[in-house]
């Protein structure tokens, strides 16, 4: 199947790389810039000349390049400062072993990633949002329960229940993983025992589903042949990795981007936990699976949305 990843027009904007601390690393970024005028506040107050930004991240094992890129594009036409970033031991940031997949450590990193984007200069520090996909989403609906400053959060397809993720999986490739991740805790330095990303139902993989293997719809032709595979460690913690449940805590505005065909992310325990939010916009797009979201018609329905949603909360 061939997809458009074609980005939209760069007419909007001029995206600059850089980095930003983490702990001891670097995690590499894309500092989007608006070449058009700030985005008006949505609660009418006059404008201060400095642009509202949104800190953009993605799911397990993904980077920039696998889609980020255009949801970026999308909300800098709006008039918002977009940054996505790369997680340590992912992409073009640095860390050792490589495909190292800590949550605790992620968590982490989008910290960092919002307090890089509210020391940029022409950046309202008040006026900050958080964009997540997948696992990502999870990400930055456990964020949205810790920081109240957090202006507008959007969790796309997220990842709410590890328990009920895990359930997709099957009982004997759980069996498979759990035991790979016990031989990778005494891994040393630079080595892993790998996992894989995505799978064919019945393969020892975090993903499984019969929709797995079309996350290879995000990422680009020169891509194809990057790594499919993180540590297996993460096998052990993934199931008690439960951001749903900290949804009654969020007390900033969030939209949820629900697919209501997602194998991978079941939307089942993610609407139950989105209808606790205390300012939650629920789209449910009944007929997308977990990637169909990222790219074509899907894409442009789901970020007609978000767009709409960040005119009026940020």
């Amino acid at each position: 199947m061939t997809v458009d990843l074609t980005l939209p027009s760069g007419e909007f904007y001029n995206r600059e790389d850089t980095t930003f601390a983490s702990g001891s690393e670097r995690c590499a970024a894309w500092v989007y810039r608006p070449t058009g005028p700030p985005l008006k506040p949505a609660d009418g107050s006059a404008s201060n000349g400095k642009y509202p930004a949104i800190v953009v991240g993605h799911g397990i094992g993904g980077i920039r390049e696998y889609g980020l890129d255009r949801y970026c594009a999308r909300f800098s036409e709006l008039g918002i400062i977009c940054v996505a970033f790369d997680y340590r031991h992912f992409g073009a940031s640095t860390g050792e072993p490589r495909q190292l997949l800590d949550i605790g450590l992620q968590q982490q990193d989008w910290k960092n990633a919002i307090a890089f984007v509210k020391g940029l200069e022409d950046v309202d520090e008040s006026r900050v949002g958080i964009f997540g996909s997948s696992f990502g989403g999870g990400h930055v609906t456990y964020i949205g329960s810790v920081d109240p400053s957090i202006k507008a959060i959007i969790a796309q397809c997220p990842f709410t229940s590890g328990f009920h993720s895990s359930l997709t999986v099957g009982f004997l490739p759980l069996f498979k993983l759990a035991f790979l991740g016990i031989r990778d805790l005494f891994s040393r330095g630079k080595n892993i025992v790998p996992v894989l990303l995505a799978g064919e139902p019945g393969q020892a993989a975090l993903m499984n589903s019969p929709e797995a293997m079309d996350y290879k719809l995000i990422v680009p032709e020169h891509l194809q042949d990057g790594p499919n595979y993180v540590a297996a460690r993460f096998a052990l913690k993934i199931s008690f990795y439960n951001p749903g449940w900290r949804t009654s805590s969020i007390k900033s505005p969030i939209l949820f981007g629900v697919c209501g065909k997602d194998s991978v992310a079941p939307p089942g325990p993610t609407l139950k936990y989105a209808a606790k939010a205390k300012d939650a916009t629920i789209k449910l797009y009944k007929d997308m699976g977990h990637f169909d979201i990222y790219v074509g018609p899907q894409f442009d329905e789901a970020t007609k949305d978000y767009c709409t949603f960040l005119r009026s909360k940020l």
